[in-house]
């Protein structure tokens, strides 16, 4: 560390992690107004930030699969809050968005856009309710930004028609329901045939239709027909686990 330079605390970094999560992978630069926003915030310049961003890209493995090294002076503590998340999706995710929440002066229910009406007025309730709508907003950030807003089938950019879906559904897998490897930035239309089991994508990112949709004709052929045996578009993190999609083709795809 050179002269004058003062480290970085946990919770400066879990704020970084936080922000590396939802940034598309070509926005981790100073000039980035989130960036700029989040260094404003912790005291330090956008540039550390930016560089404190790439320091915790050498740690992602879906990145080093893609041969994207980033800075190569990780130290101790990047490491332990980047495991942490990768081990703990339920908690640090909610942690971060807190610490955030608090380092700008706002409730955490603003900061998510969660609608007061749609709340008890407190009590336990209220924050599982909180806790539930945060962790929920965090991972479909997550996942869209890890595919940069881009249906992995179809390859529509429109936000507003794109859904976080997962591999594992939500009731079957309660470890990893927040878990951005166990995600898929997916259009609606194509997530729904997804949860149906009419299409599946293989441990080797391919999409498969099942033969019920194939049978159908008519506009299936430009809605589902035309992707089969197509590579889906991959994310440039947060990779899919193979383990789910094989599961996904195993026990849901109705082949």
């Amino acid at each position: 560390m050179k002269q004058g330079q003062r480290l970085w605390t946990r919770e400066e970094l879990i704020l970084a992690m936080n922000l590396y999560c939802q940034l598309p992978f070509g926005r981790l630069h100073r000039n980035n107004p989130e960036v700029v926003k989040l260094a404003e915030l912790i005291g330090r310049t956008a540039g550390s930030v930016a560089f404190k961003l790439v320091n915790l890209a050498s740690l992602d493995p879906s990145l080093r699969a893609r041969g994207v090294k980033g800075a190569q002076n990780v130290s101790k503590l990047d490491q332990e809050i980047w495991n942490e998340f990768n081990d703990n999706w339920e908690v640090l995710p909610f942690e971060s968005e807190m610490l955030r929440a608090q380092a700008e002066g706002a409730r955490i229910e603003d900061r998510n856009l969660i609608p007061e009406q749609d709340l008890p007025h407190e009590g336990k309730v209220r924050e599982q309710m909180v806790k539930v709508r945060v962790n929920q907003a965090f991972f479909r950030r997550a996942v869209l930004a890890s595919y940069n807003s881009t249906c992995c089938i179809t390859g529509l950019q429109t936000p507003t028609l794109l859904v976080a879906g997962h591999i594992r559904p939500w009731s079957v897998d309660e470890k990893n329901r927040l878990n951005p490897h166990n995600g898929l930035a997916i259009n609606a239309l194509h997530d729904k045939a997804f949860e149906a089991g009419l299409l599946t994508i293989t441990p080797e990112y391919v999409v498969k239709v099942s033969p019920m949709l194939k049978e159908a004709g008519g506009a299936h052929d430009d809605f589902f027909h035309k992707y089969n045996g197509k590579s889906m578009i991959l994310p440039s993190r947060f990779l899919p686990h193979k383990e789910f999609l094989d599961y996904h083709c195993r026990e849901r795809f109705q082949c």
